[in-house]
């Protein structure tokens, strides 16, 4: 990816993502991406953080954090002036779903180098808002709050428009969650999560599960012509709604969904008898998918879904509170109902088709992506044929040095390798990638070196372009073929200026 004007934006987590900020920033300095820091420091913030930088035009917003993390950068980069900034993402949280599902590598150094080598793709992005609530014991004939005899026969439903506070979370990029889900995550404690990571959610699992029971669920979709039709109404335990595939990283709730055919996938796991319950829970674990026995599966751009407001919701694993989507007078008449589960909460899901660009690893395969994107193909086409020139300008090079010069290599070629293998600095490679719209570019290594005088042990990025000579142990000079013969823990001797962000500029490189 070319040269950006990066915002990243940081989950400290205790500080656990504060201790690799030095690596990530030499790679992304060595792609000559120009990166200012902003460090979350409450709950909500990064959303903020991330409007900021979206109205500031940033090319790109990295989120470096879990899918919570991301979760509100999206929402900050919707809530913006335009969305023209690119999300990324850093895995640095607990689940890293999606991370997972865009084939970012899990660890952030890593994923700093694919990073600077993604490309842009256009996603799909869930919007959920709150309609109404309806009242199902609303009662006429009250008189100073008492209700006769009378008045319980003449009950009936009462239904509430409702008006959202500007500040509440309406997007998500993964999934949205009504039931278990929402209830187990609500109640992770953090400090537990930070220090045992996805065992605290088994510990709020063995909480929270002995609590949950059915609930009633109804299902409807609205057509091209404004026509509203039930798909389905019951009980349940579980009801999800997937723009992308991967539950928790584990499991595929919705295993058909695409990010990109402008559509959300709902899941609903129906209440049974014990029996389909140890199915359901079985299949789960096996087959990492719902048992289709008790589970229905519905689509669509545009689904309104009723649960009790006793349910809790989720986005994108972090729960969403009701109250945050009231205005003070609806939570007021939510709280004089007194019985929550005879409330029912009128959730709208709205597919927004193509709403954000995403930075997408060159390496993926592709699986969430239904539509070929022919501008980005033929960018990206035209980005390959430029690297292979370069690397064929490389070869030829090599080929040219190594005839010219195979008497010579002996002498001074020689003298100056040994030099570097004795006293040049020492680079142990953690990780590479080939940097392929960066003209003449040839790859960027993401390493550490060793401090002579004091043992320290510090981050780096060499950038290999075409101003470097790289040869072997015998003074031959090497093709790019032989970069791919690197693994991690292996050491290379460089010379040439290092900058303040730790990238290092070679003249000669000997690997």
């Amino acid at each position: 990816m070319a040269s950006k004007k990066a915002c990243l934006i940081i989950n400290p987590r205790a500080g656990e993502n504060v201790a690799k900020i030095n690596d990530i920033l030499a790679v992304l300095s060595a792609a000559g991406w120009k990166t200012e820091l902003a460090l979350k420091e409450y709950g909500g913030h990064a959303m903020t953080l991330a409007t900021r930088a979206a109205d500031d035009d940033y090319d790109m917003i990295i989120a470096y954090g879990g899918d919570g993390t991301l979760n509100q950068v999206v929402n900050g980069i919707m809530n913006g002036k335009g969305q023209h900034s690119i999300f990324g993402v850093l895995p640095g949280g607990t689940a890293n779903v999606w991370a997972s599902e865009s084939g970012v590598p899990p660890d952030p150094i890593r994923a700093a180098l694919s990073l600077v080598d993604s490309e842009v793709r256009k996603v799909d992005i869930g919007h959920v808002e709150i309609e109404g609530l309806t009242f199902l014991d609303a009662t006429t004939g009250e008189q100073n709050g008492q209700q006769d005899k009378k008045s319980k026969k003449a009950s009936k439903k009462a239904n509430r428009k409702v008006q959202a506070p500007s500040d509440a979370k309406h997007h998500f990029l993964l999934m949205a969650g009504l039931g278990i889900d929402a209830a187990v995550m609500g109640s992770v404690s953090k400090p537990l999560k930070y220090h045992i990571g996805p065992l605290a959610v088994g510990v709020a699992a063995a909480q929270k599960l002995p609590e949950q029971h059915p609930f009633p669920v109804e299902v409807r979709s609205k057509g091209t012509d404004g026509e509203e039709s039930v798909l389905w109404k019951g009980e349940a335990l579980q009801v999800v709604v997937g723009n992308t595939r991967k539950y928790g990283d584990l499991v595929e709730m919705t295993p058909d969904a695409y990010i990109d055919d402008g559509l959300l996938d709902v899941c609903v796991i129906t209440a049974g008898n014990p029996i389909s319950t140890m199915q359901q829970v079985t299949s789960l674990l096996l087959r990492r998918r719902p048992d289709n026995t008790t589970a229905e599966y519905f689509r669509g751009a545009h689904l309104h879904i009723s649960v009790p407001a006793s349910i809790d919701l989720q986005l994108d694993g972090s729960t969403g509170k009701l109250k945050d989507y009231l205005s003070k007078s609806d939570r007021k008449a939510l709280e004089q109902a007194q019985d929550a589960t005879r409330v029912m909460v009128n959730y709208r899901f709205d597919a927004m088709p193509r709403a954000l660009r995403a930075a997408i690893p060159r390496s993926y395969d592709n699986t969430l992506f239904k539509k070929d994107e022919q501008k980005d193909e033929g960018q990206t086409v035209a980005q390959n044929l430029e690297a292979g020139q370069a690397d064929q300008h490389m070869e030829e090079h090599a080929e040219e040095h190594n005839n010219k010069h195979g008497e010579e290599v002996h002498g001074e070629l020689l003298d100056k390798i040994n030099a570097l293998l004795d006293h040049g600095r020492k680079v142990t490679i953690v990780g590479m990638s080939p940097n392929k719209v960066k003209k003449h570019t040839y790859h960027i290594i993401a390493g550490t070196t060793v401090k002579q005088a004091t043992g320290e042990v510090r981050p780096c990025a060499v950038l290999v372009d075409e101003n470097a000579t790289v040869l072997d142990h015998d003074g031959r000079r090497v093709t790019p073929d032989a970069f791919h013969e690197l693994k991690e823990g292996d050491t290379i001797a460089v010379d040439g200026s290092k900058s303040k962000r730790g990238v290092i500029h070679p003249e000669h490189v000997v690997i």
